[in-house]
This record gives structure tokens, C-alpha cells and sequence, in this order.
């Protein structure tokens, strides 16, 4: 018994510890950033920084369900550009009222992950080919539905305020943060709970950490980890909507290499993509990260192939220490 305690403490310490590294990496960013340029620590730049990581971050939420699970999701920024897409539809063409095109938007992100869900658990299609397959489908129809052509909100100027109001700004004069940081940070509230305080949360871990286990203890594993993928496509689905509201409009070509961006995310904050691991807010540092790493390095001019360099290398140096950490 002793022993299995000391065990579960030095995980304890070690999951804590890659938090806190990530979390330091994200200050070192802002100190050296701030050292070589003096505009970057300004409070329109910080607070761009804030509204560059919303849809990353809500999308990254759900991919990290995902990856808990031992799965990937490539479908993700291409369900928001489709559910974007919807949403417009919704409330320019078929002129319905703003909430429901809202929620019709977040539904159709959730009836991909179901579908990525379906293909997953019960046709036993592997997670990257069930999902890349959603990713084309995604994103011709979001080609087709919208004839090629963005959907602008103009006929729906409340639309924008979506994203681009101020809850804050209106209680506190001078504290204008958007209304997508607050919604990021209400989401991943959301997700944190549902993650550590619901059977949902409970099963994504056991899924991941031996899902054969998990089917021979009598756990539909079948049922859950197609409610984990639509709760994955939920996320993108709200991604989508904070989006086309940021932009005013639903672009159809837009998507593609969100999916990386999060799934860098989740696994820098220190989701493990063997399954079994991660958290929120790891994942929330890890967004940040990569909002901040963009940022400063286009304040420093650096082009933007060499700030994808960089991105790439930090996401495959955290693997590495993920895979050194587990053994």
C-alpha cells in the first residue's frame, strides 16, 4: 500500500512539474519578448495576445479530451470552419434568430465529433484516417454550402459583439478584454470540471490509460469514447462561432492548420499522446505559449517560416520530454 501511495505522489509531483515548466517557459517568453521590444508588454498588445489564443484554446480544450483518450482529432479546424459556415447560414440566410444560429453552430461541430465518434468505436477505423477523412469532408462542405463565397453578418451587427464586445469593458471603463478571452476562459472552466469531477472525465483517463481494461470491467468504452469525440467537435463547433464573429464573417476557405496549432497546445501543456494524461489548464499554458511565441517573434520581424520552425521544434522538444518523463 505504501508503496503504491509513493508511487502515485512521485506522478503527482511529476504531471505538477511539467506544469510548472510550461508555465515558466510562458513567462520566460513575455520577459525576454518585453527586453527586446518595448511595445510588446503594451496592454493592446497583451491583449491581442488574449484574443489570438481564443479559438486556439477552444479548440485545444476538446482536442485534449481526445488525446487523453489516446486518439487525435485532425478534424478540428476544419469542423469550426464548417460549423462557422452553419451558423451563418442559419442567421443570414435562413434568417433565424442569433442564439439559435449560435447553437445550431455548436450542434453541427458536435454531429461531426459524433460521426468522428462513430467511426472510431464501432466501424474500429484508426483515429487518423476517421478523422482525416472528416477533415475533407468538412471542408468541401463548407465549400459547397457557402458556394465559395464568404457569409458576412452585416444583416446582424449583434453578431460580432459575440466576440468582439466587452462584458468587462462595460463594468470596468478602460479594461476593454473581449468577450472570446472570457468565453476561453469560461470554456476551460466548462471542460476542467467535466474532466476531473464527472464520470465522463473519469472514463476519458481510463480509456486512455487501458481502454481493454476499462471493456473487461464491464464500461461501455464503445459509448464513452464516441461521447468524448463529440464533445471534442462541441468545442470546435464554439471555435468556429468565436471565429466568424472575430472576422464578421464565415470564410469557407479558412481551417486548415488550426488542428495543429491546438493539438501543439495540449500536447506542450503536458497532455501525453500515449493517453492517460493531461489537464486543462496545462493545456491553457500551452495555448498561450504558442499565441505569445507567434507574437514576439513577429514584433521582432522574424518571417513567418521561421516562426513555424520554431513552433515545430518546441512541439517536438515536449514530446521528447513527455517520453523521457513516462519511461
Amino acid at each position: 500500500m505504501d508503496t503504491k501511495i509513493a508511487q502515485r505522489k512521485s506522478l503527482f509531483r511529476s504531471d505538477a512539474m511539467q506544469r510548472v515548466m510550461a508555465f515558466g517557459g510562458l513567462i520566460a517568453l513575455f520577459v525576454v519578448f518585453s527586453l527586446a521590444s518595448p511595445n510588446f508588454f503594451s496592454f493592446s498588445n497583451v491583449t491581442g495576445i488574449l484574443l489570438a489564443t481564443a479559438v486556439n484554446g477552444v479548440l485545444a480544450l476538446g482536442v485534449t479530451f481526445v488525446i487523453i483518450t489516446a486518439g487525435i482529432d485532425l478534424s478540428v479546424g476544419t469542423v469550426m470552419t464548417f460549423s462557422a459556415v452553419m451558423s451563418a447560414v442559419f442567421i443570414i440566410e435562413w434568417k433565424l434568430p442569433i442564439p439559435i444560429g449560435v447553437l445550431g453552430g455548436v450542434l453541427a461541430g458536435a454531429l461531426c465529433g459524433l460521426i468522428n465518434g462513430v467511426m472510431i468505436a464501432k466501424m474500429k477505423v484508426p483515429p487518423f484516417v476517421a478523422t482525416l477523412g472528416m477533415l475533407y469532408a468538412t471542408k468541401g462542405l463548407s465549400l459547397v454550402i457557402s458556394t465559395l463565397k464568404p457569409i458576412y453578418f452585416n444583416d446582424a451587427p449583434a453578431f460580432r459583439t459575440i466576440a468582439m464586445g466587452s462584458i468587462l469593458g462595460a463594468i470596468f471603463p478602460g479594461f476593454d478584454i473581449p468577450n472570446a478571452v472570457v468565453i476561453l476562459f469560461g470554456a476551460a472552466i466548462v471542460a476542467s470540471l467535466i474532466l476531473t469531477k464527472t464520470v465522463l472525465g473519469r472514463y476519458t483517463f481510463a480509456l486512455g490509460s487501458n481502454e481493454e481494461a476499462t471493456r473487461l470491467s464491464g464500461v461501455n468504452a464503445d459509448r464513452w469514447k464516441m461521447a468524448v469525440y463529440t464533445l471534442c467537435g462541441a468545442f470546435a463547433g464554439m471555435g468556429g462561432v468565436l471565429m466568424a464573429s472575430r472576422l464578421n464573417s464565415a470564410q469557407p476557405a479558412l481551417g486548415s492548420g488550426y488542428e495543429l496549432d491546438a493539438i501543439a497546445a495540449a500536447v506542450i501543456g503536458g497532455t501525453s499522446l500515449s493517453g492517460g494524461e493531461g489537464t486543462i489548464l496545462g493545456t491553457i499554458i500551452g495555448a498561450f505559449i504558442i499565441s505569445t511565441l507567434a507574437n514576439g517573434l513577429r514584433i521582432l520581424s522574424v518571417p513567418q517560416e521561421w516562426q513555424t520552425v520554431v513552433t515545430g521544434t518546441i512541439l517536438v522538444m515536449a514530446v521528447y520530454m513527455d517520453r523521457r518523463r513516462r519511461r
